[in-house]
């Protein structure tokens, strides 16, 4: 189940010539390799690109209709050895995933592909989840496509250049014999827009031809002596002839030449930043009629020696704007401007941060001290809102204006850390391991992938390490002297069938670990967006699912192994993490924690009870609450529990200070507080409640006369509460 269906919006998928297709950059993605005549597609979920890989299963029977081969891959590494097929045959092929862990996972299939070359359009669109808005570390594609000499498209975030650019890959890619990669930000991937669509084509060599007429090629084969001649190749027959299509089909884009003396070099992807930022200095519209003059690489690798030449030409001076670090691109035109004698002076990061996502603000300071530089922009800079469309031009606050602004309400606002969904079946897990640690002390954690990850923040402060998706029990490898107490390693579902099976679980099995691993099973890749994996319970009609992880890893040779079918039993999950760490048992010890995610339970269950509601029908949705007469008000709950519906209220007794606990609405009823409360011997404040729409007639005069007798119970308390006191 994924987090987000597109059964209706891929009807748009069979938009033919000459119509116009409103909607999401994901689904121009997909409409795109569609008009490219693509046979195969393969793919791992992960943000930014997740809602592609839904586009895609979403979208079966149009890609089936089309005769496209659709993989929901079991890694990165298997998505990018995929583009085998386009090596010997002219197949045009795609696959898709985050950048750079993804990169990084499918690094040894992407470096042969680029090493042999292919002969059929090979097309990798990776996600750029770098900024503030990442969840990984903070690294760029454009090292990987320089690394392994393999072309980067940065297409401008807007439909119709990303669909361009699509088409235009696969062009590139088989002109030049090379694959080629397309990166799109994060809000590159859910921009809105129109284009105008072509007809969709069916591929002109079909996979079944393939198969049934196979072609060998040693000379793509990475292996020397060919694997030597291949980086010559690349240099002198592959490099050359992307150069010259580039310039050729005017992939990269020039706006406003000979409008000023000074201009900017944009990579594709910061365009409608830098448009922004120069609409706020009001030196450009809303639609991009730029004062300055503009050289959008669409192409960020290879750079194009004639096309830098051609823009900075009677050029005082040239800012590049270029997220990330370190500036591959600015070193590049630096050399090239130098080898020619171009006496445009270069600027960038002395005007810009060397790192951190360029946002309009960033992007803005760097082009007003640029300017102000040069003398071409007055102190102080007046920036133009969007109202001075009309023809009003408003004063701003500077920069260090905003900044005392932000340092003065910093104190006030309260850190937000991520954390587990309301009712989240991991976070009874990392309560368990709180208490396990009471009794038998701490514990290295080799941390994984995956929501479990957010064990490390409050309450919980759980987790050493983490190494990579999959990687928890490797994380722990070193960690094996017997003697000693045993590390503890994390992983969920889906890390476990991308590669922590072999990796982790079948490594720890040949090394005799003596460590436990925890295998959270929530039945989806949760972290993704709910996707299904092997062990999933849902019948997914496209995919084989239910095969059980116990299996799993039980057949690389684990002797012991224990489940615990309900992570919500706290003193359960305590008790199996003791007896793990206190076996005397050789080799490792698996404990697979399963409940369902909870996300994706609401997800499913939340509207059909308001479709039943709605028909009248009985409906029952459990809630947990707190006697507020029994709260010590110690918070202890909070501490074990950290759940977003457990929160604080003002004390009703005003003869007590401290504030108790109270349960919001959004509580599920998972009864997560009041297992930690039993568990951990807290108070016993916590009560279960039912909430039922539509009830029955005995069920609504059981509910009267219960409030009846007890108004009826409490007002005979008060009156001998006002005889004891007079």
């Amino acid at each position: 189940m994924a987090e987000r269906s597109f059964k209706e919006e891929v009807k748009k998928l069979k938009l033919g010539e000459g119509e116009v297709f409103h909607g999401e950059g994901i689904l121009a993605v997909t409409k795109a390799l569609l008009e490219s005549g693509v046979s195969y597609v393969a793919g791992y979920q992960g943000a930014p690109i997740s809602h592609l890989m839904d586009v895609l299963s979403d979208a079966q029977d149009i890609l089936s209709e089309q005769g496209i081969r659709f993989e929901s891959s079991a890694s990165e590494a298997t998505a990018a050895a995929t583009l085998a097929a386009s090596v010997n045959y002219p197949l045009r092929g795609a696959v898709t995933f985050k950048a750079t862990v993804g990169t990084n996972v499918a690094s040894d299939a992407l470096a042969n592909l680029s090493s042999g070359g292919v002969l059929g359009g090979a097309l990798i669109i990776v996600g750029e989840d770098y900024g503030d808005g990442s969840s990984i570390m903070q690294e760029r594609s454009h090292a990987f496509a320089m690394k392994s000499q393999m072309w980067l498209l940065d297409p401008r975030p807007n439909l119709p250049s990303m669909v361009r650019a699509v088409k235009m890959g696969f062009e590139l890619s088989e002109a030049s014999n090379t694959p080629v990669m397309m990166q799109l930000r994060i809000r590159a991937c859910h921009v809105h827009g129109r284009f105008n669509t072509s007809q969709n084509l069916k591929p002109r060599f079909s996979l079944k031809q393939a198969q049934e007429s196979p072609q060998r090629d040693v000379s793509r084969i990475v292996l020397p002596p060919s694997s030597f001649l291949h980086e010559q190749e690349k240099v002198r027959s592959r490099w050359p002839k992307a150069v010259e299509f580039i310039e050729q089909h005017e992939l990269n884009e020039f706006f406003g030449l000979g409008t000023n003396s000074l201009g900017l070099i944009v990579q594709g992807g910061m365009y409608n930043t830098v448009v922004r930022a120069l609409q706020r200095l009001g030196l450009s519209d809303v639609y991009g009629q730029s004062q300055l003059p503009l050289y959008v690489m669409n192409v960020a690798y290879p750079v194009v020696p004639n096309e830098v030449l051609k823009f900075c030409k009677g050029l005082q001076a040239v800012l590049m704007i270029e997220e990330g670090q370190p500036n591959y691109v600015e070193q590049n035109l630096a050399m090239i401007l130098r080898h020619e004698g171009v006496p445009a002076v270069l600027h960038g990061k002395d005007f810009l941060p060397m790192a951190g996502e360029y946002v309009s603000s960033v992007v803005e300071k760097g082009l007003a001290d640029f300017l102000r530089h040069y003398g071409a922009l007055p102190e102080p800079a007046k920036l133009v809102e969007p109202s001075s469309l009309s023809g009003h031009t408003v004063g701003a606050a500077s920069q260090a204006q905003q900044a005392e602004v932000i340092q003065a309400i910093a104190p006030h606002v309260h850190a937000r850390p991520p954390g587990f969904c309301t009712g989240c079946p991991e976070r009874p897990i990392f309560t368990a391991m709180k208490l396990m640690e009471k009794d038998l002390g701490s514990h290295h954690i080799s941390a994984d992938i995956g929501c479990h990850l957010f064990s490390i923040l409050p309450p919980f402060n759980l987790g050493n390490t983490t190494m990579g998706y999959g990687l928890g029990a490797a994380g722990s490898s070193a960690f094996n002297d017997s003697g000693s107490k045993k590390a503890i390693a994390i992983m969920g579902d889906g890390g476990f069938w991308h590669n922590g099976l072999t990796s982790g679980v079948a490594n720890a099995v040949f090394n005799k670990s003596p460590n436990l691993t925890i295998i959270v099973d929530n039945s989806y890749t949760s972290a993704t967006g709910g996707q299904d994996v092997l062990s999933s319970k849902a019948n997914n009609p496209n995919r084989s699912t239910g095969h059980a992880i116990e299996q799993a890893v039980k057949g690389v040779g684990v002797k012991w192994v224990k489940m615990v079918r309900r992570t919500y039993d706290i003193a359960g999950m305590r008790d199996a993490m003791k007896a793990a760490l206190s076996s005397e048992m050789e080799g490792p010890k698996v404990i697979i924690a399963q409940s369902e995610c909870m996300l994706n339970k609401q997800r499913r269950e939340k509207p059909l009870a308001r479709q039943a509601a709605a028909r009248g029908e009985r409906v029952v949705r459990e809630k947990f609450g707190v006697d507020e007469d029994t709260c010590t008000g110690d918070h202890s709950c909070i501490r074990l529990s950290g759940c977003p519906s457990l929160s604080i209220k003002d004390n009703p007794d005003p003869l007590r200070r401290e504030p108790v606990a109270t349960v919001l609405d959004s509580c599920v009823g998972c009864g997560v507080c009041g297992e930690a409360a039993h568990a951990a011997v807290l108070c016993p404040s916590f009560y279960d409640a039912k909430i039922i729409s539509n009830p029955g007639f005995w069920e609504r005069i059981r509910a009267h006369l219960s409030s009846a007798i007890i108004a009826w119970v409490q007002d005979r308390m008060e009156v001998r509460s006002m005889r004891w006191r007079f």
